[in-house]
């Protein structure tokens, strides 16, 4: 078995640098195009990633025909493949290219946050592309950010995805707990800017919320990390659209709760940022790239 899994991740390693290597080099269209083929055959396919995407968004719209479903899985993948074959090339595209491919509502938001100093926090879900976002971050608006990536097996996969997005301007941490927080809150007490994607967090930490009328759990780290440094919090939200323009929106500030335990103004405020993702993801449902379970119902399904 052990065995069977080594050739795997060493597998999934070879694949994605080929990856980064290979669909840095090709022509925009010709890549995107090669995506859209990608998508399209692994929607067909009907694996278990594409019926839990499915599954997923039967929460998302619930009134949703069959077709209807379908319809939107598909369109998901593609959006989902756009953002791998957007995250192959970013590495090769200019800040010119960054700057056009990129329109962003309501920054002042963010600039305003980070001009007093006192540290922001953005959060945002499984949306579009969230690297393209923090590339646009640190190239159109000159600001660095720190961000934590979950680990992946193989490590070199890991390493991977680290030395990528390091060479994109972000300071990346592991996911290892108190260390991470604290570097964060270091950050955040510098003045310094977070961003998290903070959508799903399957360990017995997580936060419950709410969520498109069922219970799930969510990372509770951007509520206490604000509630710590005195840091602003800010929900995003990223989609697509018909151009090669991803689109997105900084929402306004999630506020501490002026009563309450420590747990209970986390839970308040992690409530907050739940509802502005589902907003975002109404709006884009195509675009939330959430092909894993998330409701605490699907969990205790796979345990049963």
């Amino acid at each position: 078995m052990s065995g069977t899994s080594g050739f795997k991740d060493k597998l999934a390693d070879g694949l994605y640098g080929l990856g980064w290597t290979t669909v840095k080099k090709l022509p925009e269209p010709v890549a995107a195009g090669l995506g859209r083929k990608i998508a399209d055959i692994a929607w067909k396919r009907r694996g278990k990633s594409v019926l839990r995407l499915e599954s997923n968004l039967a929460r998302v719209v619930p009134d949703a025909t069959p077709e209807r479903l379908a319809e939107l899985s598909r369109a998901g993948m593609r959006s989902y493949m756009r953002y791998w074959m957007e995250s192959f090339r970013l590495p090769a595209w200019s800040s010119e290219r960054v700057e056009s491919g990129v329109d962003i509502k309501d920054v002042h938001h963010l600039k305003d946050g980070l001009a007093s100093g006192r540290g922001v926090i953005v959060a945002l879900p499984h949306l579009a592309n969230w690297d393209l976002a923090g590339v646009w971050v640190t190239r159109s608006l000159g600001v660095p950010f720190t961000t934590v990536a979950e680990r992946l097996k193989p490590e070199t996969l890991f390493d991977r995805f680290v030395a990528y997005r390091e060479s994109l301007g972000m300071e990346v941490l592991p996911h290892t707990g108190g260390a991470a927080f604290g570097t964060l809150a270091r950050r955040l007490r510098a003045g310094g800017l977070i961003c998290l994607v903070a959508d799903r967090d399957l360990s017995a930490s997580g936060t419950e919320v709410t969520f498109f009328g069922e219970t799930a759990r969510m990372p509770g780290g951007p509520a206490m990390l604000a509630q710590q440094t005195g840091a602003l919090l800010l929900p995003a939200t990223l989609w697509y659209d018909d151009t090669p323009v991803m689109k997105g929106r900084i929402h306004a500030p999630v506020d501490v709760p002026e009563s309450g335990t420590r747990a209970e103004k986390t839970s308040v405020m992690t409530q907050a940022l739940a509802d502005v993702f589902a907003t975002g993801i109404t709006d884009h449902p195509e675009d939330w790239h959430m092909l894993q379970r998330l409701w605490l119902a699907d969990l205790e399904e796979r345990q049963s």
